[in-house]
């Protein structure tokens, strides 16, 4: 008995809802990006160790693979801040940080009711989207 297909659409919908669930697609985006950006002379060795990392991270709760460190941050902040005052706006905070890939941003971070976000509160807000986005698992419930 031949299937006419109507039956896929179910299993399609499980296996994306297993994909997200268990964040199968940032994880590969996540890890197809650390290799381009540092294009490991060994691919495998390099992606096992990112897996060991994340696994570490996901018990320490600390020090998650990401692309970007404490001294990147700082960079996108100087550049937002070109004339060194020492604070850059709310809007400019939204606006780094979800270019950054950070989605659940604080919306009403320290500083924000002066629009003036200064580099502690970018740098703590920035790292902590950034582990959360760099996690790629399902959190314990």
């Amino acid at each position: 008995m031949a299937s006419d297909g109507k039956d896929k659409w179910p299993r399609q919908v499980d296996a994306h809802e297993y994909l997200k669930n268990h964040r199968i697609l940032d994880l590969f985006d996540n890890f197809t990006a650390q290799l381009i950006y540092n294009k490991p002379e060994d691919p495998k060795k390099f992606l096992i160790d990112q897996l060991e990392k994340l696994k570490n991270a996901r018990t320490t709760k600390l020090d998650f693979p990401c692309l970007f460190d404490e001294s990147n941050i700082r960079s996108i902040f100087g550049m937002l801040d070109p004339t060194e005052r020492g604070y850059i706006t709310l809007q400019q905070y939204k606006e780094a940080l979800m270019t950054l890939g950070v989605t659940d941003l604080d919306q009403h971070p320290a500083g924000g009711e002066l629009d003036r976000i200064n580099l502690d509160t970018f740098t703590r807000e920035a790292k902590r989207g950034l582990a959360r986005a760099s996690a790629t698992f399902e959190e314990s419930k």
